[in-house]
């Protein structure tokens, strides 16, 4: 029975550095016999903590912003296409993946890899419950039980109490990673996650 605790990867599906740490995150998992919690959580609460705003909404950073998520993609040798909403609303997409979570993780998590790949990777908009649902539907997930689920009350009140629970953890940003409860802030972070796994913190 493995005993070491799972790492904890909280993100926003808006968030490119989410997909980025996305595509990296259960490897290095595996490689120190970790298993990962994907938590996709609404970053707007935590961003009135600390007054702060999307880096696709700050002018200056803005530009910086995109030419490094690019630079980035190419380091990792992942696809990225810009999408035209930036920040999209990740309402429907956060709602669906807890909704499939609790009938099975391991949809839930396909389904996360697969709506990071045609938001970021493809650059198609997922802030629509239909546009969820027809990448859902590449997976077998009904598009008619998705689009419901996204609007029922438990559903919503569940990514509230993620949201809620993730600030209690201090989460502020996506990707943000837990380990044996050290935070890491960002995708540029992995491997800093990965050397403390090798080797137990410093």
């Amino acid at each position: 029975m493995n005993s070491k605790r799972p790492i904890e990867f909280y993100f926003e599906f808006a968030s490119p550095y989410g997909y980025l740490a996305s595509t990296q995150i259960d490897d290095i998992a595996a490689r120190y016999g970790r298993e990962v919690l994907w938590k996709p959580i609404m970053l707007g609460a935590a961003l009135k903590l600390t007054g702060s705003r999307p880096l696709a909404e700050i002018p200056l950073k803005r530009d910086y912003f995109i030419r490094d998520i690019q630079r980035f993609a190419r380091l990792l040798d992942v696809p990225l296409k810009l999408p035209p909403v930036m920040p999209m609303n990740s309402l429907a997409a956060s709602r669906a993946y807890w909704w499939l979570h609790e009938k099975n993780v391991c949809t839930a998590r396909k389904f996360a890899r697969r709506l990071f790949r045609a938001h970021w990777g493809e650059g198609r908009d997922m802030s629509k419950p239909e546009q969820v649902a027809e990448v859902a539907a590449e997976l077998g997930i009904d598009r008619a039980e998705l689009i419901a689920a996204v609007q029922d009350p438990r559903i919503k009140q569940k990514l509230r109490e993620e949201t809620e629970k993730s600030i209690e953890r201090g989460v502020f940003g996506s990707p943000f990673v837990i380990v044996d409860d050290e935070p890491f802030w960002g995708a540029d972070r992995l491997d800093q996650v990965e050397r403390w796994l090798a080797t137990g913190g410093w």
